[in-house]
């Protein structure tokens, strides 16, 4: 993203609609909503990521002439088009759920308020970026949950889709709970911390396991930890771990951090079988780091069988979020600015009600029981609504209607989640470094309940309407049915 123009990072359709509005209706404000529909691997939460490179694709959006003459060997866009393309800018104003926050489904994510041409054009990219980084945040956290208070490294950089899915994913794991990356170019670029040991290669590399242990033990002593599955664990790896350690101990090199890495067979017995090794030999501390495919479920499962395991590296199911690999994102239009300045509320209708979006220029707020800190309830509703913390608040489920609470006036508080990103196309927002929203979005996590972080039949957090978004929700809805009987 840093060596390259992604203006062209669009689907031709958004293109081709951008001459079409180019030619018609040329300047018409309106209003975007990115959202989601469903919470990835069935879970009860998503976390979002990837505002930061959203920014900086807004920023350095232009069409240079090589982009122009591309285009224009296309055969379909013509020249007045192609001209005003030069010189393009986004000029409009966009709104944002900062990154690391806990999201529901429904709710928007990122705001777009411009004229719809570059609305429009923006789609693809914002739908790309902010997609991929918030499914592998959500996979990390869920691992990262399963962990309990482990360290979680990703180490998924080999078995991504390519470069970039590598390296922003290892941003995303890293802003979802992960403690350090593999990935050396993630580390720089995003001033992320980055660990690694060494593979079975470097053991195979030296005349036995013993030398090859030694050798690393003297090369690294404050970071060393040994692979020991490379011949067999029990009879080998661990005692020749165990004897480097006490020569280390002899030698008096401080140990400050040591232990083993296991990479196959049946992790739970093995690493109550290693920790006892270690303990009877005086490395009570010395860690027991595990790999092997695992995922949030295979780590509370060897969670619940008394595995001695206290450090995790989490690969290819992370990074790929192997179970579920899209998120799910989608780009609607909600409302057109008419003559008089006032956005006009539209709506997409669906057999799938599930589907049938939600009108108007929208704000979310957060709703947070007062007594515990924890999530209510999300709360979407028209910009210029406001609401009184003293006085009760209805709440319910816009699609099972019957599905109704209310909270007394005092027992909740209320935070607006969407902040201003972009104003007139420039930009108003600083992102955090990666560890701050790190930080945050751990703040976040301790906003669910247990119930909602659970991996099977998940409490789900309800994203209500206003009572005056849904009002209109239903009058625009009878008015687009009688249309079309």
């Amino acid at each position: 993203m840093s060596t390259l123009n992604l203006t062209l990072l669009t689907d031709l359709y958004e293109l081709t609609m951008m001459q079409g509005y180019f030619k018609t209706k040329n300047r018409e404000m309106v209003v975007f909503d990115a959202f989601y529909r469903c919470n990835p691997s069935d879970g009860g939460y998503a976390v979002c990521a990837g505002l930061e490179q959203v920014i900086d694709y807004i920023k350095h959006l232009h069409f240079d002439q090589d982009d122009i003459q591309y285009l224009r060997s296309l055969g379909i866009f013509e020249e007045d088009f192609l001209e005003y393309l030069s010189s393009f800018q986004f000029s409009g104003n966009i709104y944002a759920i900062p990154e690391g926050t806990v999201i529901f489904p429904r709710e928007p994510l990122i705001k777009v308020i411009a004229p719809i041409m570059e609305a429009q054009l923006i789609e693809t990219a914002i739908l790309n970026i902010i997609n991929h980084q918030s499914l592998i945040a959500t996979k990390a956290a869920r691992v990262c949950y399963a962990a309990q208070g482990d360290g979680v490294m990703e180490f998924g950089l080999r078995r991504a889709q390519g470069p970039d899915s590598g390296t922003y994913g290892a941003r995303a794991a890293v802003i979802g709970g992960c403690v350090a990356t593999s990935n050396v170019l993630a580390g720089q670029m995003f001033d992320i911390p980055v660990r690694g040991t060494h593979a079975h290669s470097w053991i195979m590399s030296f005349p036995d396991e013993y030398t090859a242990f030694k050798t690393y033990a003297d090369l690294y002593p404050s970071a060393c930890i040994l692979l020991v599955d490379t011949y067999d664990t029990l009879k080998s790896g661990i005692p020749n771990a165990i004897r480097v350690f006490q020569e280390q101990k002899e030698a008096g090199i401080p140990l400050t951090f040591y232990g083993i890495r296991m990479d196959s067979g049946d992790l739970a017995y093995l690493s109550k079988k290693a920790r006892k090794m270690l303990d009877a030999a005086g490395f009570p501390d010395a860690v027991i780091s595990a790999s092997n495919d695992l995922d949030e479920y295979l780590i509370e499962s060897l969670k619940l069988q008394g595995a001695t395991i206290t450090s995790w590296g989490v690969g290819t199911n992370l990074i790929t979020s192997r179970d579920c690999p899209a998120f799910g994102g989608v780009y609607k239009l909600a409302a057109i600015q008419n003559e008089d300045g006032v956005f006009v509320p539209k709506i997409k209708l669906s057999e799938n009600t599930e589907k049938v979006t939600n009108p108007g220029n929208k704000t979310v707020y957060r709703v947070y029981e007062k007594a515990s800190g924890k999530v209510k309830a999300d709360l979407i509703c028209l910009v210029g609504e406001t609401f009184d913390e003293s006085r009760d608040l209805r709440l319910f489920d816009p699609l099972e209607t019957w599905k109704k609470t209310r909270l007394k006036g005092g027992s909740y508080t209320l935070r607006e989640l969407l902040v201003p990103v972009f104003q007139n196309g420039q930009c108003v927002y600083e992102s955090p470094s990666v560890m701050d929203i790190q930080a945050y979005c751990t703040r976040e996590k301790d906003t669910l309940w247990n119930e909602t972080k659970r991996f099977v039949n998940p409490h789900h957090i309800y994203v209500d309407l206003s009572d005056q978004l849904y009002q209109m929700k239903t009058k625009l809805f009878d008015e687009m049915s009688n249309k079309n009987e």
